[in-house]
């Protein structure tokens, strides 16, 4: 029996050798300080994990495997993209937590984040992750204030040959991955490897169907299916901007358009091909000078605040590096092209509105309730007939009319005739590492210093729909975003080098921004090689997005414009909170409707509810975080144990709020121009809370060995948020569950050619909060498992492993696919 190792401090010594616990503790770790160290002194939270923990997952792929680690946060917007982040503020565009390969940031520029593990490596080539819990920006300056997963790759020099691996799998349909790794050394100093994997299948559906706006009609009496304003969760363009107030029989009623489910509109097929090429020359022993090329062609499904079908997306990435003890440099630069994605929710909007302007349609619907209610139906009864009468003719879901509105729609760039996604973007990125720890003077004082600067450029495509260059005269040319950070780290031994304590200081320059500074203060008590004691103070900034700070598009007749001045100025001056008009729009309904007042008199009645913008142009995110941990080995070395505690406060959150500007500057006017939809024109716009916000949490784990090959494991993981003064509920959302807990055991031979496992992971009830959708996510829990054979007379093994494996279907998050089982075999040649 064996469970998916989730606790993170399993490396290959662990399952190798009886008597080898302690020197998990002197593994030696890079991502927490730039700089190699043993794990017992790092001075953050941070989690190695090993070729034996990937090969004993019963998760689909090593990257899926990291949803069971200790303090680690997996969300799945599709089978083919999976979002990692850890403690709290997660969404499907993580910002907030990196993601590097071999230390080089693998996102799509864009979108400000990585597609998954879309052109990361594949499980040939994976050597060992390790992840950083918590602010790790002081030293990587990449908006890591949530944390850094490292995905480090083998080197050709010493792990040559040839490997394939086939997986063949069941979910919804058929899933197929073939996956092939080659490396050659050339001569004594040159090396190369070759990686390439195909993976295709059918995605998981989103297919929640629960009336975000059941309400909309209360004043009425109207409710559930025959709620003529319903907004169902995965049915697009019948949401806000897709709905009218109008009178029918003297009362208002609220209607929505009738839109399309999402499995209408997009195709749930998955493709990933992927490659990467590597040249290396060992300059020296120690000195290594590298070029390696990534690239990626994939389709999948994507979740920003709106669902999106990425077809035929191709990335790239090219890298030079150069390693030694003394000196390090890497260059590399990303690019994207979007291929011929498009919006679910554009796509949806536009082809009812290709079908029958809102115009027609409305005057439709209000002629045949009338029709209805003549001929003596009731009131639910007309507005349905009313909705079947506008709609007759309309395009029908798997018709060839119906096709070719799709695939017309899918290459107009405009949203609010079309749902294409056009962007073309590249970022340029260069660092330099000087490790002085070596001169002799420092190392008299057992003293480490290492000194870095980095640069970043940001060249995105105005292809003028999603993003326009404000500058003006230049409206079509690329658009430029950079920052430059610098950082110095100091660390010292006392006490016979059982105490290390240790200082890091970076600032950072961006184009918009002042100046920014912030520090790390560390210690790490370590009596001797069995257990240690680390304790911390640092501070970490986020910077917008390209996103957040240059957006500009129509999306759903919503104007969605980056909080940057040159992109929103006039904007924040002159607009009212549109939840503020909501609240001013429901009142006046309910007066007409039941009170009997007039359309005037309401108005001036609710108007007091209406309020002005109190936000304004967007700044950078700080936070604060004093942490905690604890390592040690017990028992004769049979447990392993890591535990972890911090506290963060947060300040600016960066987020969106809706604005509607009112068409007239006329203040007695301000009130009646708010209640009339055409009387204003609706904006979302990035901008920072007002809020400071607290979290804290912890996580335990512990990894107990019975005997040679027989492991136990376990984790669990408490966050929770404490919202604090100035609430204004605009911080993003929190979208983490308190509690996740992570039990499983493992044998690594339970006969002389069979080894498997067993693992259970469960989390609780949480509120999922973004602007797609709010709701509580239900609790879930999932079993995985897995058996495996090695031959011994040819490198062969397989593998047969199922995770959900009671096909227990849930969501990860609001709006997102429903969750099934997943079952795999998996045939592997290693030589």
């Amino acid at each position: 029996m064996r469970v998916l190792l989730f606790l993170v401090c399993f490396p290959f010594s662990i399952y190798a050798q009886v008597d080898t616990t302690s020197k998990y503790l002197q593994e030696v770790v890079v991502s927490s300080s730039r700089l190699s160290e043993q794990l017992l002194y790092s001075p953050v939270s941070i989690l190695k994990l090993g070729k034996p923990y990937f090969q004993r997952s019963g998760q689909a792929s090593f990257f899926d495997a990291l949803e069971n680690v200790q303090g680690v946060q997996l969300i799945t917007p599709s089978l083919g993209f999976k979002v990692l982040n850890a403690r709290g503020f997660a969404n499907t565009t993580n910002v907030r937590f990196s993601q590097l390969v071999d230390g080089m940031d693998m996102q799509s520029p864009h979108i400000g984040g990585p597609i998954g593990n879309a052109l990361g490596p594949t499980d040939l080539d994976i050597d060992q992750v390790e992840i950083v819990t918590g602010i790790a920006s002081t030293l990587y300056g990449m908006n890591t204030v949530n944390g850094l997963a490292n995905l480090m790759t083998k080197s050709a020099f010493d792990s040559p040959g040839f490997s394939y691996q086939q997986k063949t799998g069941f979910s919804t349909k058929l899933y197929t991955e073939s996956t092939l790794r080659y490396a050659y050394q050339l001569a004594p100093k040159w090396a190369f490897k070759i990686n390439a994997a195909f993976a295709q299948g059918k995605d998981w559906q989103a297919n929640n169907v629960k009336d975000l706006n059941p309400l909309a009609n209360s004043s009425t009496n109207v409710f559930e299916a025959n709620n003529p304003g319903r907004d169902l969760v995965n049915m697009y363009g019948n949401e806000t901007s897709n709905r009218k107030t109008i009178t029918l029989l003297g009362k208002f009623y609220v209607v929505s358009r009738t839109g399309y489910l999402e499995s209408d509109v997009v195709d749930y097929s998955i493709k990933n091909t992927k490659g990467d090429f590597a040249l290396a020359h060992r300059v020296a022993p120690n000195s290594m000078l590298s070029y390696t090329y990534h690239v990626a062609l994939l389709d999948n499904v994507y979740q920003r605040s709106n669902r999106f079908r990425l077809q035929d997306y191709l990335l790239q990435q090219h890298a030079i590096q150069f390693q030694s003890p003394a000196f390090s440099f890497k260059m590399y630069t990303n690019s994207e092209n979007t291929g011929n994605s498009y919006n679910l929710r554009s796509m949806a909007e536009n082809l009812d509105r290709n079908f029958k302007s809102d115009e027609d349609w409305y005057a439709d619907y209000a002629k045949a309730f009338t029709t209805s209610t003549t001929s003596g139906a009731s009131i639910p009864e007309a507005l349905n007939e009313a909705r079947a009468a506008a709609d007759l003719g309309r395009y029908q879901p798997g018709t060839a009319a119906y096709k070719e509105v799709l695939a017309k729609l899918q290459q107009i760039n405009n949203w609010d005739l079309g749902a294409a996604l056009k962007v073309q973007a590249r970022l340029v990125h260069a660092e330099a590492q000087w490790n002085l720890s070596h001169i002799k003077f420092l190392q008299s004082l057992k003293t480490e210093l290492l000194l870095g600067a980095d640069r970043r450029t940001y060249l995105i495509g105005s292809d003028g729909n999603y993003f326009v260059n404000p500058e003006k005269g230049n409206e079509t040319g690329d658009i430029l975003y950079s920052k430059t950070g610098a950082y110095a780290s100091f660390s010292k031994k006392l006490l016979n080098d059982k105490l290390r304590l240790g200082f890091v200081f970076r600032v950072d320059k961006n184009d918009y921004f002042n100046l920014t500074s912030n520090p790390r203060l560390t210690a790490v008590f370590a009596p001797n090689a069995f257990h240690s004691i680390r304790v911390g103070y640092q501070e970490g900034y986020r910077f917008p997005s390209i996103f957040e700070a240059y957006s500009n598009i129509n999306s759903g007749r919503v104007k969605r414009v980056g909080g940057l001045p040159v992109m929103s100025a006039g904007v924040f001056e002159n607009s009212y909170l549109a939840t503020s008009i909501m609240a001013f729009q429901a009142a006046v309904l309910t007066d007409v409707n039941k009170n009997g007042l007039t359309k005037s008199s309401a108005i001036l009645k609710n108007k007091g509810l209406l309020v002005k913008n109190p936000y304004t142009y967007v700044v950078p995110e700080h936070i604060q975080s004093i942490e905690g941990g604890y390592r040690g080995a017990h028992f004769g070395n049979r447990l392993v144990i890591d535990a972890d505690f911090y506290f963060n406060q947060y300040k600016s959150f960066i987020a969106q709020t809706n604005l509607n500007v009112p068409k007239t500057s006329v203040l007695d006017s301000i009130p009646y121009v708010l209640n009339d939809k055409n009387g204003q024109t609706p904006y979302r716009v990035w901008t920072n809370s007002k809020s400071e916000v607290k979290t804290y949490g912890a996580s335990f784990g512990f990894n107990y060995r019975m005997n040679a090959s027989l492991i136990i494991t376990g984790n669990a993981t408490y966050s929770k948020l404490d919202k604090s003064e100035n609430d204004d509920g605009l911080e993003d959302g929190f979208n983490t569950p308190d509690w996740v807990f992570n039990v499983g055991m493992s044998s690594i031979k339970i006969t002389k050619n069979w080894g498997a496992g067993i693992n259970y992971r469960w989390q609780n009830t949480y509120y999922w909060q973004s602007f797609l959708v709010n709701d509580w996510v239900p609790a879930f829990g999932s079993l995985d498992a897995q058996v495996q054979y090695r031959l011994t007379s040819i490198p062969v093994s397989v593998k047969l492993s199922g995770t959900n494996l009671l096909n227990q279907k849930y969501y990860s998050f609001v709006g997102g696919p429903q969750i099934g089982g997943m079952y795999m075999l998996t045939l592997l040649l290693n030589n």
